[in-house]
């Protein structure tokens, strides 16, 4: 029985009139009609006396009144109780991250959230490495991923943006070494390297009109965090190969500035990803809001210093 119908039988009884009670439930009179039907139909007897100018309770109707008054009650407080607890944001929440995204984006993004909802608490797997779900006990991942690996890996997830990256270097470096202007003369200057399972990125490719160019890079230093490869590049040793998201701030403030603004990489797309939809919880949907509200802000922030265009970095809607 639906709890609508029972809406409409109580306040038919209150009012003495259908059409009355349909005004005050702002449904048709046809509507309430069938509303009463329908649970005279399930119950097997009448409810109300009809005639053309009143309606009355039968006595069946008078008995039922007070139960379904009582039924609606507790349905009512059922589905209060169980949307309360779906929008709660509480309890624990796993993430798996980068080493750079831990430290920089997420750090703070993290404090605001926890701070607005001291319910909720995180525990944070900060590695640059590859984690596993199970054996890592992690709910939730954030990952720099192409559109062909999110269709191949067959988990849940949102997606949070598109992901440009660029050819950086600083100020210092540029003044002491010279700016590179073709791609082949990246192989006179030093290239800072990200190291990952024993791989050691030194091919870069990049694309220039619509042809995809490669360059072997030379390096005095390598290593498997994200966010050194950043430090390094500030502190004006080399130049870096880096996503946009982790050196917004620099190129804002200066720190860094690009470099072969003539030539692109391929876009990636940061995701949420999770192994199951059971683990769609609202916790999880509000760092996603969230995230998504700070990095359109980097965007934004850079597009109005003219450090990059729209077409450069698309909103995650228009890719």
């Amino acid at each position: 029985m639906k709890t609508e119908d029972l809406d409409v039988f109580i306040k038919v009884a209150e009012v003495s009139s259908i059409t009355g009670a349909a005004k005050k439930l702002d449904i048709s009179s046809s509507a309430a009609s069938m509303a009463i039907k329908r649970i005279e139909e399930q119950l097997g007897v009448a409810l109300f006396v009809r005639s053309t100018r009143k309606i009355r309770l039968t006595v069946e109707g008078e008995r039922y009144l007070p139960m379904a008054k009582q039924a609606l009650s507790a349905l009512q407080q059922g589905l209060s109780l169980v949307t309360e607890e779906a929008q709660c944001i509480n309890g624990e929440l796993r993430m798996a991250m980068s080493s750079e995204m831990g430290r920089n984006l997420m750090r703070e993004l993290l404090n605001n959230v926890i701070k607005a909802h001291p319910s909720l608490s995180v525990r944070l797997h900060v590695s640059d490495s590859r984690v596993d779900f199970y054996r890592d006990g992690v709910d939730v991942a954030l990952r720099a991923m192409t559109k062909d690996a999110v269709k191949e890996s067959q988990m849940y997830g949102f997606k949070v943006c598109n992901i440009p990256h660029f050819v950086v270097a600083s100020p210092k470096y540029l003044e002491e070494k010279g700016e590179p202007k073709v791609l082949n003369e990246l192989t006179e200057h030093n290239a800072l390297l990200y190291k990952l399972y024993d791989q050691t990125h030194n091919t870069w490719e990049l694309i220039k009109d619509t042809e995809k160019q490669k360059v072997k890079v030379h390096s005095d230093r390598a290593v498997n965090d994200g966010d050194i490869v950043r430090r390094w590049c500030v502190d004006g040793v080399g130049i870096a190969k880096k996503s946009v998201i982790d050196v917004a701030d620099d190129l804002l403030t200066k720190k860094l500035q690009r470099i072969l603004t003539d030539y692109r990489i391929p876009l990636t797309e940061m995701w949420l990803m999770l192994p199951s939809r059971h683990l769609i919880t609202p916790a999880v949907r509000l760092i996603r809001d969230e995230l998504k509200l700070v990095i359109e802000n980097k965007r934004e922030r850079l597009i109005e210093a003219s450090i990059i265009t729209e077409q450069e970095w698309p909103a995650s809607d228009e890719v």
